[in-house]
Order: structure tokens, then C-alpha cells, then sequence
């Protein structure tokens, strides 16, 4: 971070680095070290269920548990992350998070490499990064806004999403050559190096620490961003928008390589290549969330994208064969493109809306919920799996895209052209 909030409530300029960074190149870096994160994070994407797959064989519910562990951290810690956060070093806090990512993830190959990989310790991996990547999230999302001025959110914000999007987009397809090249494990390797290098770029950046302000405790701070968000007549309807959202996303999402692997026996590549369709949606969606947002207004553009979006998933269903994979890529490239347009415009609103001293807490709260959705949207899949098979679950699940849309529909944002 690169500006504190002092006892006033007021952000104000730390002093510059002892390298005499400029905001810009503090951000650079910044970004840097987020992109790397997450491309070997796009990495494991594939690699970490196709190891349960392939080295031991685990069922599909196994697989979609994977899933659901590497997002439970949001039911754990995401209420308390954003007073965690406040009270910590955030330069010190993100760096020990990639050091905590990179054991976890680094421990299976080992483990393979001595012939004692099993399912339970895949599980504690990802269950592991799950935690620490709520952190290094909230942390991340309270320092955008402090080094890039208000004017530039939305163009910052569509610049990480769009490179967000760009390592989703290689990073399936590199983790399926790893993988068709020296296995899964090797793949998970590469993630491993990736939190490394994290760290020691965060490392060049200047410490920074957010005051916890002394007028409130931490369970009264929790309380206050949590009344400021779910009574809020724009966020309110938004938060509900994106947990139902990224409940049936995730449910998509941890079906995928399962229904790809067993129902139409795909290779590793194929897999890769469908999942690289979700960060050239997201490409195509931080392209146009500023462009529709100052066409039809961020309300009507929100709106519009979610009816897309949910259009989009229902074309996933009619893959039968590998011959008809292509309505899969379709499918999650128009999924991913409109929940992005999404996420932009209504993350932009929430950091421009939301006092200074609270946003810590407001963007904890929102994740909370929203994102606390996922580990349950995957389980989900995996219950519905076993119960009505994988073509049925598949169905299901990417029909309830369209109560995302239903839900700001039936909102007060259906009358309006802007959030504010």
C-alpha cells in the first residue's frame, strides 16, 4: 500500500521508498507480482484435479471436494479478513501468504517424487491455499485503490482483469502441455515457483500498514462494513447478484474437468483448452465493461451482461462427444466474458462508493458472502453428480445461471440507467 489511514479516517501519502518508487512504478510491480501469482495459479487449475484424476484416481465428488477446499478460506476468514488486514503489514501479510502457497502447493511433488502422494494431502493443499489466498485477496483489493487515483479505477480494474483473464487463458493451456509432458505434478511444480517469485517482487515494494483506528473492535468493524454493505440499495442487490452467480460458476467450474475427462474421455490438452476459453472471456469482457458501461450505464451494462452471460451456459450442456466440445468453449467464453463485464462494474462502484475507513471491511464482507459461495456451489455439483449423474448435474447447474439475472431484475436497479 502506498497510503494509510491515520487515526482521522482520512488516507493520506506514505513517505516515498527508500528506492524512490513513483505510484506508477509501484503499481507495476505490483501488478507484476499478481500476474505471476496467478498464472501458476491458472497452472493448478487444471493440474491439481487432473492429478486426483489420473495418479490416484479419485472419484468425481472427490475431484469437486478439491475444489470446494481451495474456496472454503471465504467461509472461514472472509468476514474477519478485512480487520485482519488492516491491523497487518500489507507488503509483510502478502508475501507470507505466497510463502504459505508455495509450501503447500510445492509439498506434492515431493510427495509424489517419494511415492507417498495421497488424496488426504491434496486435499489439505488446496484447502491451505484457499485460506491464504483470501488474505493476499483482500489485501490486494484495499492497495488498488490506494496508489491509482479515482478517475482510473475502471481502466486499472479492467487492466487486471483483462491480464487476469490473459494468464487464465494461458495458464490451462501451458498447465496441459506440463502435464502431457512430465504429469500433474510437474505442472503443480511450476505453481510452486510462481509464489515465489511473488513474493520477492512484493518484497521491493515499501511497507505499509492501515491503522486499525482505535474507536472500534474488531467484531464492531466486521459489523459496521456488513451493515454498510447488505443495507446499501445499490451493493445490496449487487452482493446477492454475484453469490448467486459465483455459486453456479463454481459449481460449472469444478463439473469441468470432471465431465470433460469422464463422460467424453478427453486428453489433458482438450481439458486445457476449454479452460483457456474462461480467460479469453475475460479478455473480451474487460474490454467492453468500460465501453458498455459508458454506452448504456453501469446499471443497464451489469444487467445486459448477466442476460448474456446466462445465455452463454446453457449452450455448455449440448457437448456429448469430443466432436462437440466446441459448445463448451462457447459456452464459458460468453459465461466468463459477461460475469467479468460484471465484477468490473460493480467492484469500481464499491471502491469509489465505500468510505475510506471502511473499505477494508466493505470489500471483506462482499467476498464473504459472494465468494463464500463457491466451496458450497462446488459441493453442490459433486452432491448433485452422485444423486442424477454428470450430464444432469451439468444441466442443472448452468439453468441456475439465470437466476443471477432474475435477481437484479427484481431489484431496485431494474429502473435505473447508473449505480449512482
Amino acid at each position: 500500500m502506498v497510503s494509510q489511514i491515520l487515526q482521522t479516517g482520512e488516507p493520506t501519502r506514505t513517505p516515498a521508498a527508500p528506492a524512490g518508487l513513483s505510484p506508477a512504478a509501484k503499481f507495476r510491480r505490483f501488478w507484476f507480482a499478481t500476474t505471476v501469482s496467478g498464472a501458476g495459479s491458472a497452472v493448478t487449475l487444471i493440474a491439481l484435479p487432473l492429478a486426483a484424476l489420473t495418479i490416484l484416481g479419485s472419484s468425481a465428488w472427490q475431484v469437486t471436494l478439491l475444489s470446494a477446499a481451495e474456496q472454503a478460506g471465504w467461509l472461514v476468514l472472509g468476514l474477519p479478513a478485512g480487520v485482519i488486514v488492516r491491523r497487518c503489514s500489507l507488503r509483510g501479510l502478502q508475501i507470507a501468504m505466497d510463502l504459505i502457497r508455495l509450501v503447500a502447493i510445492g509439498s506434492v511433488p515431493v510427495a509424489w517424487a517419494l511415492g507417498v502422494l495421497s488424496y488426504a494431502q491434496l486435499l489439505v493443499a488446496a484447502l491451505a491455499v484457499g485460506l491464504a489466498s483470501v488474505l493476499f485477496d483482500i489485501g490486494s483489493s484495499v492497495f488498488l485503490p490506494a496508489i491509482v487515483d479515482e478517475e482510473q479505477l475502471n481502466s486499472r480494474n479492467s487492466l487486471m482483469s483483462g491480464t487476469h483473464a490473459v494468464t487464465q487463458t494461458a495458464g490451462p493451456s501451458a498447465g496441459a502441455l506440463i502435464i502431457q509432458a512430465i504429469g500433474p505434478v510437474g505442472a503443480l511444480l511450476v505453481d510452486a515457483g510462481s509464489y515465489l517469485v511473488s513474493a520477492l517482487t512484493l518484497r521491493t515494494l515499501p511497507e505499509h500498514r492501515s491503522d486499525p483506528g482505535p474507536a472500534a473492535g474488531a467484531l464492531r468493524q466486521i459489523k459496521q462494513g456488513w451493515h454498510f454493505v447488505v443495507r446499501h440499495p445499490v451493493m445490496g442487490p449487487c452482493l446477492l447478484w454475484a453469490t448467486v452467480t459465483n455459486f453456479f460458476c463454481a459449481a460449472i467450474i469444478a463439473l469441468t474437468p470432471v465431465y470433460l475427462v469422464r463422460a467424453i474421455g478427453a486428453p489433458p490438452a482438450t481439458v486445457g483448452l476449454v479452460l483457456a476459453m474462461d480467460g479469453a472471456g475475460g479478455v473480451l469482457g474487460a474490454l467492453l465493461a468500460t465501453r458498455l458501461a459508458k454506452r448504456l450505464g453501469t446499471a443497464r451494462a451489469l444487467i445486459v451482461a448477466t442476460l448474456a452471460a446466462a445465455a452463454a451456459a446453457l449452450v455448455i450442456p449440448f457437448t456429448h462427444s469430443s466432436g462437440t466440445v466446441h459448445y463448451f468453449m462457447i459456452g464459458n467464453l460468453g459465461l466468463e466474458a459477461g460475469v467479468v463485464i460484471g465484477s468490473i462494474l460493480t467492484r469500481t462502484y464499491r471502491m469509489t462508493a465505500s468510505p475510506p475507513d471502511l473499505l477494508a471491511q466493505v470489500m471483506a464482507t462482499t467476498r464473504f458472502v459472494s465468494w463464500g459461495a463457491l466451496p458450497l456451489g462446488a459441493a453442490a455439483a459433486g452432491f448433485l453428480v452422485t444423486v442424477a449423474g454428470l450430464q444432469a448435474a451439468l444441466w442443472v447447474v448452468c439453468a441456475g445461471m439465470l437466476l443471477g439475472p432474475l435477481v437484479l431484475l427484481t431489484s431496485p436497479l431494474r429502473g435505473r440507467r447508473d449505480f449512482a
